[in-house]
């Protein structure tokens, strides 16, 4: 097999981890029958993207301001400072792409502890593993069986400020172990690796509003800003899924036993938007996107080859709903939307959660047409633990 077909079929995200749309592995940008175009956008290690906290899951993956818990060191680390427990800790599970392959499956640990009422700490470990993977060379020879995975481990620090805001980073090591010599044509290959930073804030206000006590708040995070990842010394270098992510949320307390969440969250990859190439291999419309990284995430916001309209077309929304009764049972739904020609990805979630003294366990599912989405019947499941109160 190719190196670089290989490498763009698994990093660059054309594993449909993402992707509901049929897409050429080799192909980031393309005419459709009704004149439209599919222009992805690339980026190595894609599972860095993939929430995996069962309670954001059930919402629609909006979980960017909604109240903290140990797995907000997953999409907003600045939320931790706001914990009202010493220490806890969280094992997440997802068996991922069921639909296509049995072997698939995302596995998360998160930890934090707090140092004083406002520092905390936090740690986790994100494993993807894409399973077994049967080779085969051009004339259909067997070329063995290999088993591919990526993980993350990152290292996180919140400060609160004051009663309302507080402040996040993360560090991150990143470790694709997707390419080996079986893959390469006269080229050696190696694990990729990389550093990155996530920077993130959150604020909340309690407040009186709509007839209720409630809980208004904002989060925003930049995640997996970091060096370009490469397989071979002398291969392309690919970018890694630098995010924005910012929401809104708003709890509303109706009485002592019943209390509900609505919460909104956009995102935006801030990577270079693939051009549209000429037959000769020249730029016709867009950027070159052999630059720098922070010139790729500065520049993702006018690189786009359609302009304004397709830098908005990159922006993805997430909505979801949460309701919790006496604090011990809750209910989620949500829905997320990516235009079709970013990847396409729209579908509605469900999810639960049940809390008992230490001890909360969420689960949720994915709700898609099984024919055209990839990511249909996906579920997540999430159990914490939390210890002490942070008072004491």
């Amino acid at each position: 097999m190719n190196l670089k077909r290989f490498l763009q079929f698994l990093s660059g995200g054309f594993l449909l981890v993402f992707i509901s749309s049929p897409i050429d592995a080799q192909t980031l940008s393309e005419s459709q029958t009704n004149g439209s175009r599919f222009n992805s956008i690339r980026t190595a290690v894609p599972f860095l993207l993939i929430s995996p906290d069962a309670r954001v899951g059930g919402m629609g993956e909006a979980g960017a301001a909604i109240a903290p818990d140990v797995n907000s060191v997953s999409i907003n680390p600045s939320k931790i400072a706001f914990l009202e427990q010493r220490s806890g800790f969280s094992v997440s599970y997802s068996p991922w792409l069921k639909n296509i392959a049995s072997d698939i499956n995302l596995g998360y640990l998160s930890g934090f502890y707090k140092i004083d009422a406002n520092s905390t700490i936090g740690s986790s470990l994100r494993y993807f593993s894409l399973g077994k993977i049967q080779l085969m060379d051009a004339n259909q020879q067997d070329l063995g069986t290999v088993t591919p995975n990526e993980f993350a481990f990152d290292l996180t620090y919140a400060r609160r400020f004051g009663e309302s805001f507080s402040l996040g980073t993360a560090v991150r090591y990143i470790n694709s172990n997707i390419a080996t010599n079986q893959f390469s044509v006269g080229q050696d290959t190696r694990s990729g690796k990389s550093l990155a930073v996530d920077v993130s804030a959150y604020f909340r206000k309690q407040t009186y509003w709509l007839g209720h006590d409630a809980i208004l708040s904002a989060g925003m995070n930049i995640s997996n800003i970091g060096t370009k990842m490469s397989y071979s010394d002398t291969g392309e270098e690919y970018f890694l899924p630098t995010n924005l992510k910012i929401g809104g949320a708003g709890t509303f307390i109706l009485d002592e036993e019943n209390e509900i969440t609505i919460a909104l969250d956009f995102n935006k990859l801030l990577v270079p938007t693939q051009p549209i190439y000429n037959a000769d291999g020249s730029i016709q419309s867009g950027k070159d996107p052999d630059r720098s990284v922070p010139s790729g995430i500065f520049g993702s916001f006018t690189d786009a080859p359609g302009g304004a309209a397709e830098e908005l077309k990159e922006i993805n929304i997430a909505s979801g709903l949460e309701y919790w009764y006496n604090k011990k049972f809750a209910l989620r739904a949500g829905y997320f939307y990516e235009n079709p020609q970013k990847g396409g990805r729209r579908y509605f979630t469900l999810g639960t959660g049940i809390r008992y003294e230490a001890m909360e366990l969420n689960f949720s599912y994915l709700l898609a047409n099984s024919q055209n989405s990839p990511l249909a019947n996906t579920l997540r499941f999430s159990l914490l633990f939390n210890f002490g109160n942070a008072d004491k």
